[in-house]
């Protein structure tokens, strides 16, 4: 069972690569190249939020206690950002079915949606985990992120020639953390209230 825990959730981090950077990336230039202004907006928003989800994986690397609870809020996060705006849904809902850019977009937010559901769902699995992730039981939650340790390490290494190490992980982590709540502290206060839930995306309407 442990095996196959183990397989499960190495997948899912494999899965999330494709669908929380690899499409999203072709998305930005797609929709760039496109002009469309709706998805081009939709994805900058996403870019941004996402943050949070590279900033939990160096919170990974350095073995915080909480990480995979900072794991599970930005896939969260991340599923909100793509759903939330009214004015983009409306924009999207417009484009019929042979409108690939647009019906690409909708299949991925689906996926999004999935892959949030599913890492909730792997974690409860492993509930001691929310709370201490140095635990033997929890080291399959940090064998993902070793790899991207060790690239992080070396490019550290090329670029300063000093050594990337947990520690340094841990506090960039902690450190990137702390700026993100600020600025969605920020969001929530000033922007939120003043837009709703309209992305502004063309100032002049649909175009």
């Amino acid at each position: 069972m442990n095996v196959f825990n183990q397989l499960s959730i190495w997948l899912s981090f494999q899965v999330s690569i494709i669908f929380l950077i690899g499409i999203p990336v072709t998305l930005s230039f797609w929709s760039i190249q496109k002009k469309n202004k709706a998805v081009i907006k939709l994805l900058s928003i996403y870019w941004k939020v996402s943050l949070l989800f590279f900033i939990s994986l160096l919170l990974l690397i350095g073995k915080y206690n909480y990480a995979l609870v900072v794991t599970n809020i930005s896939t969260l996060l991340m599923t909100v950002s793509v759903w939330f705006w009214n004015d983009i849904n409306d924009e999207l809902s417009e484009y019929d079915f042979f409108y690939s850019l647009t019906t690409t977009t909708k299949i991925w937010r689906w996926a999004i949606t999935f892959i949030s559901l599913n890492f909730f769902i792997q974690s409860l699995r492993n509930f001691n985990c929310f709370s201490f992730i140095n635990s033997d039981k929890c080291e399959i939650w940090l064998q993902p992120s070793s790899d991207l340790y060790i690239v992080i390490k070396n490019l550290f290494d090329f670029f300063f020639g000093a050594n990337f190490t947990q520690p340094i992980s841990k506090f960039l982590g902690l450190f990137s953390l702390l700026i993100y709540i600020l600025g969605l502290i920020q969001w929530s206060i000033i922007k939120l209230p003043k837009n709703g839930r309209n992305s502004c995306f063309s100032e002049n309407g649909k175009k």
